[in-house]
């Protein structure tokens, strides 16, 4: 297997946070400030509580200052809306992260949209996703940020490429696919989603193949132009017998069957998913820093 064609994850995210931690250092030394993120986490999803531990530590290991608050799944909204007050209010918090998705009883739009866009390091309020969209400086969703520092650091050419992206959600596809229209990466994008015709008519015109349809190994050889960029957003897990624990992580493309005809390709896990943790830490000490807002 040729190793230059993975775009390595673990290489480029601790990249990212080892300059994040050279920048919070100096930070607090010239300025005396700390950057301070807050997690809100409702009920007990253990994927959520995987997600929010892990970002906890690479809060300590940066030297961020973080809180974590655990909350019931039987929660009100209006209790979860005061506590976000809170942290709007405190002036030691200059990030603050709802985990998604929240109970079924929960407004999740009155509950992103309540948090101050300043320190809305998620990039999910409509204030920074409409800056997003006219192309103006803010906070930006963090697993697309990650996936567009990912190629820049990989020297992957985007200027005039055709871009497909597979999904349309929030968090990801709308987002990704504003990114790529920016003029710095200037990109013709193509968004598929599930009412899609022919998803493979569009994906085999694709120079970068974004995959990100929560479908295990969707996407096929078949599917895939020979020389592509294929980057694989998708976390599912799948039983595998072979495994220690009987399952495994698998992305939405099939990672064996694509491999030979990409020119790059994101593996998971050790791809985006790190790459979102790290561009979480560099949008908190943006907002630490003053540099959004």
């Amino acid at each position: 297997m040729d190793s230059d064609k993975i775009i390595d994850g673990r290489l480029y995210s601790s990249q990212v946070k080892a300059e994040v931690k050279e920048e919070t250092e100096r930070l607090y030394i010239e300025k005396g400030i700390q950057p301070g993120l807050a997690f809100i986490l409702v009920g007990d999803n253990p994927a959520s509580q995987v997600y929010v531990r892990n970002k906890g530590k690479a809060c300590e290991e940066i030297g961020f200052h973080s809180v974590t608050k655990v909350l019931p799944e039987k929660t009100e909204e209006n209790q979860i809306l005061d506590l976000i007050k809170e942290y709007n209010e405190d002036s030691s918090i200059h990030g603050l992260l709802v985990q998604l998705p929240l109970p079924k009883h929960i407004n999740e739009e009155k509950v992103i949209e309540s948090i101050d866009f300043r320190k809305d390091v998620d990039g999910f309020h409509p204030h920074n996703v409409g800056k997003l969209l006219i192309g103006q400086k803010c906070f930006v969703s963090c697993t697309p940020y990650g996936i567009v520092e990912m190629m820049k650091r990989s020297g992957i050419e985007t200027k005039g490429k055709n871009t497909v992206i597979i999904g349309r959600s929030n968090i990801v596809g709308k987002p990704m696919a504003a990114l790529f229209l920016r003029k710095d990466l200037n990109s013709t994008v193509t968004v598929c989603h599930s009412a899609t015709k022919d998803i493979k008519e569009y994906s085999l015109n694709a120079d970068i193949l974004v995959a990100a349809i929560g479908k295990a190994g969707f996407v096929k050889s078949d599917m895939v132009k020979e020389g592509a960029v294929i980057i694989d957003v998708g976390i599912n897990r799948i039983e595998d017998k072979s495994a220690p624990k009987g399952t495994r992580l698998t992305g939405d493309v099939d990672f064996e069957g694509c491999f030979p005809k990409a020119s790059k390709i994101t593996p998971v896990p050790g791809g985006v998913g790190l790459m979102t943790i790290a561009m979480l830490m560099r949008n908190t000490l943006d907002a630490a820093s003053g540099k959004m807002y």
